[in-house]
């Protein structure tokens, strides 16, 4: 099979898929390009409400493809691209992971807001293989994921982890059994679609550091009822129906709809 990024839509729930199985999910050029695209039309989209990414087969992403990059191109650049653009999504992130996240594979689940693995996985940041400085950008957000002691010592010895010493370190939020990553991936991912659009998008600004936007969000939550919906809701023992919806720029949104989608290479 050809490289590729897939993505489907299902019940409130974007799934892209890494998928590059003879370069064990190896990201290309190409694909590197063409993530921030598939991102912006997925945060677009009022039908999604939490984006999954994961990998192909028995691996989530081994890193970038580098027999594809051209002279004229810098793959770091690319990676960077899209690592920002992944953790800009307007919505809640997860990272679905098997087998090697490594290198690049590693980027890309630390710009997720959640990792959820399975048993058996193994990571590793690996510059220092290659001689190659790894991005500020990048490091900085390893080190506030898992502590500077840790993003050193994976970046000093580009050595590779286990899943077990990954959820020690903070880099993944959960590590489950062989054979259970998906389900618990699909019924925590359905979770996420039922609570409020609003506190979620408010809590992933504040929890990245964006300072300037209190303000913003005290008159969102002022103006969006869903406070009142949430409590009334809970005393009347039902499902709320909260009203504030996600769009790329923080602001309301229309009422969700469905599509899906597939971008190739």
């Amino acid at each position: 099979m050809d490289a590729a990024l897939l993505h489907t839509v299902a019940d409130g729930v974007a799934t892209v898929v890494i998928s590059h199985p003879a370069k064990r999910n190896a990201m290309t050029a190409a694909m590197w390009r063409a993530l921030p695209e598939v991102l912006d039309a997925l945060a677009a989209d009022p039908a999604v409400r939490v984006l999954v990414l994961t990998g192909a087969g028995p691996t989530f992403c081994a890193g970038a493809d580098i027999s594809s990059l051209t002279g004229d191109e810098e793959p770091q650049a690319l990676a960077v691209a899209a690592e920002e653009a992944l953790a800009a999504f307007p919505k809640p992130t997860l990272a679905a992971i098997r087998g090697f996240c490594v290198g690049g594979g590693s980027q890309l689940a630390a710009a997720c807001d959640l990792r959820f693995a399975e048993e058996g996985a193994s990571f590793g940041v690996t510059p220092a293989r290659l001689g190659i400085v790894y991005p500020a950008s990048s490091t900085r957000r390893l080190a506030a994921l898992v502590g500077p002691a840790v993003a050193k010592y994976l970046l000093f010895s580009a050595e590779l982890i286990d899943a077990e010493h990954a959820l020690r370190a903070g880099f993944l939020n959960e590590l489950l059994p062989a054979g259970q990553l998906d389900k618990r991936v699909a019924d925590f991912a359905r979770v996420l679609t039922t609570r409020s659009q609003l506190t979620q998008a408010a809590a992933k600004e504040f929890a990245d550091g964006r300072t300037d936007r209190d303000a913003y969000w005290a008159r969102q939550a002022a103006a969006s009822g869903d406070t009142a919906e949430g409590v009334a809701a809970f005393l009347e023992r039902r499902t709320p129906s909260f009203g504030w919806t996600a769009s790329p720029a923080g602001a309301p949104a229309s009422e969700p709809g469905r599509t899906t989608g597939r971008r190739g290479d």
